[in-house]
């Protein structure tokens, strides 16, 4: 494992060469392209080097051991630290999901339970915005199915990073935000249920990172475009003119659309960002099995069976079911407290992609 690690080195200390360079800044897109590159390979380069350090460390201080035992502890906890800086370097050098600094669009879908479900959905939505918010995302709601009672049926929300900075190395929206694909379970007394009783019903999330233009090639030809009259409640050109669109990709099959915007155009240009990220999620999942298998456990059908999460509101617990994790602190997850929660499922992705790469 630690031989690939001397030629990262060879690359980090020539990234930094060329980054130092003045006139390489001049094509920006490159610049960025080679400061994300040198940004990975940091934490490698800086961890290799601290467990070297503990190596040379350790020889000392048993060689002063042997004519001064009192150096056996110093031996016996750079051993330690060397271990920890071992298993630390293992999980740097797990490839990385190329798609880690992308944007993303999360949608939220009601399943099962009718206007609970709904309700479920639109306290997911909050969730989401409210953990966006607090690690400094822009969130964009850009299409929206409101249900009777200020639920929602389903609803697309666009999550970036602010500005053009760069994040920190699985930091990304698509790094933290992907673990959150599948189908949701609520426990809790429904506002609608008059004898207390407790329902089970299920919402379904969906997470595609964002696609570029450039990224997906669409042939106009291979779109149908229809327009038709938005519903629910909006404003004054709301129900009253066809500015609804939904847009097929007729060799795919794919489907977008968005009523939420006053103008066809508008809403037209929102259906086309959505069927953008759908159409390269298609694309990375025919092109990569491990990205298939990725997304294919997120939502096949928004069925209680398939939950990856449960949200049992009586007991205030919030319990992740691929992870094993458990907290009660429900009423604190839904204000927008996730990254006990992503953390699990990135350490326990991590721990899975270590051992098939310790397989090989």
């Amino acid at each position: 494992m630690f031989e690939a690690v001397e030629e990262l080195l060879v690359e980090h200390a020539a990234l930094e060469m060329r980054l130092a360079d003045p006139s390489v800044h001049a094509d920006q897109a490159n610049a960025r392209k080679l400061a994300k590159r040198y940004a990975e390979l940091t934490p490698i380069t800086r961890t290799y080097r601290a467990w070297k350090q503990a190596g040379e460390d350790i020889e000392a201080a048993r060689e002063l051991a042997a004519e001064e035992p009192e150096f056996l502890a110093e031996a016996k906890a750079a051993e330690k630290r060397q271990g920890e800086l071992t298993e630390e370097l293992r999980l740097l050098l797990v490839p990385r999901d190329p798609n880690d600094d992308k944007d993303v669009i999360l949608e939220v879908k009601a399943g099962e339970g009718g206007e609970e479900s709904a309700l479920f959905a639109g306290d997911l939505l909050r969730m989401y915005l409210r953990f966006a918010e607090r690690v400094g995302w822009k969130t964009e709601i850009i299409d929206a199915n409101e249900s009777d009672l200020g639920g929602y049926k389903d609803v697309s929300v666009a999550v970036k990073t602010k500005g053009s900075q760069q994040p920190e190395p699985g930091q990304g929206v698509w790094a933290r935000l992907k673990y959150e694909g599948g189908v949701h379970r609520v426990q809790r007394v429904p506002a609608t249920e008059s004898q207390g009783r407790i329902h089970t019903s299920a919402a379904g999330v969906l997470v595609t990172p964002e696609a570029e233009e450039v990224e997906v090639e669409i042939n106009t030809n291979d779109l149908r475009i229809d327009v038709y009259r938005s519903s629910g409640p909006g404003g004054q050109s709301v129900n009253t003119t066809d500015s609804a669109v939904r847009i097929t990709h007729l060799p795919t099959g794919i489907v977008a659309s968005c009523q939420n915007e006053k103008s066809q155009l508008q809403n037209k240009e929102q259906a086309m960002r959505i069927l953008r990220s759908r159409l390269l999620a298609a694309a990375q999942e025919a092109a990569e099995q491990e990205a298939s298998d990725a997304r294919r456990s997120q939502v096949r059908t928004v069925d209680r069976s398939e939950r990856i999460r449960t949200y049992n509101f009586p007991e205030n617990r919030i319990s992740d079911h691929r992870t094993g994790f458990k907290a009660y602190n429900l009423d604190q997850v839904l204000d927008g407290d996730l990254n006990a929660l992503i953390q699990s499922a990135v350490d326990a992705d991590a721990a899975a992609k270590l051992a098939a790469a310790q397989e090989q």
